[in-house]
C-alpha cells in the first residue's frame, strides 16, 4: 500500500510526518495545524501510531490537510492489514472545518485507494446511529448498513 499523498478536489491526505506524531501524541501544538487541530481521537492515533513498532503500521493514516489554507483539519486512517479481504476505517475532521463536506470527500478517497489494493474486497466503518452526520458520510462515500451490535452500525461497500 502507497504512503503517497492522496489528494482529491479540496483536500490533501498525507501520511503523518514523525514531528506532527511526536507533537501530537505528547499534546503539543505544531504550526500548520488548525487552532483546534488535533482533537482527541487526532491524539490517540498520534500516540498508536507513535507506539508502533513497526513504521509499516503507519501507512494507513494521513492528515487531512485543507488545500487553500495549507492547514492539517482533521485524520483519516485505515485500520491494516486487511482481514478476510476487509479493511476498516475511521475519520475525524476538526469542529471547525465541519459542514464543508470534507469529512465526505476525505472518505470517498481513502476507501477508492483501500479498494484499489489488490488484498481489499471491502472497506467497512462503525458509526453509532444518533451520529446522523457521520452516517450521511458513510452512505455520500458508497457504504451501505450492514447491521448493528445495538451500540454501532456496521457500514462496508460489500
Amino acid at each position: 500500500m502507497s504512503t503517497s499523498p492522496l489528494f482529491t478536489e479540496r483536500l490533501i491526505l498525507r501520511p503523518w510526518p514523525s514531528a506532527d506524531v511526536a507533537a501530537a501524541a505528547s499534546g503539543g501544538r505544531r504550526p500548520g495545524w488548525a487552532p483546534d487541530f488535533p482533537a482527541d481521537g487526532d491524539r490517540v492515533v498520534a500516540g498508536l501510531l507513535a507506539a508502533a513498532p513497526d513504521p509499516a503500521a503507519a501507512r494507513g493514516h494521513r492528515q487531512i490537510v485543507e488545500r487553500s489554507t495549507g492547514l492539517v483539519v482533521g485524520s483519516i486512517g485505515l485500520f491494516l492489514p486487511p482481514t478476510d479481504g476487509a479493511v476498516e476505517f475511521g475519520y475525524g475532521v476538526v469542529p471547525s472545518r465541519r459542514d464543508r463536506g470534507y469529512a465526505t470527500e476525505a472518505a470517498r478517497a481513502i476507501v477508492a485507494f483501500a479498494l484499489a489494493e489488490p488484498d481489499v474486497r471491502t472497506v467497512r466503518a462503525g458509526v453509532e446511529p444518533a451520529n446522523a452526520a457521520s452516517v450521511r458520510v458513510l452512505e455520500k462515500a458508497g457504504l451501505s448498513r450492514l447491521g448493528t451490535d445495538g451500540e454501532t452500525d456496521r457500514y462496508g461497500t460489500a
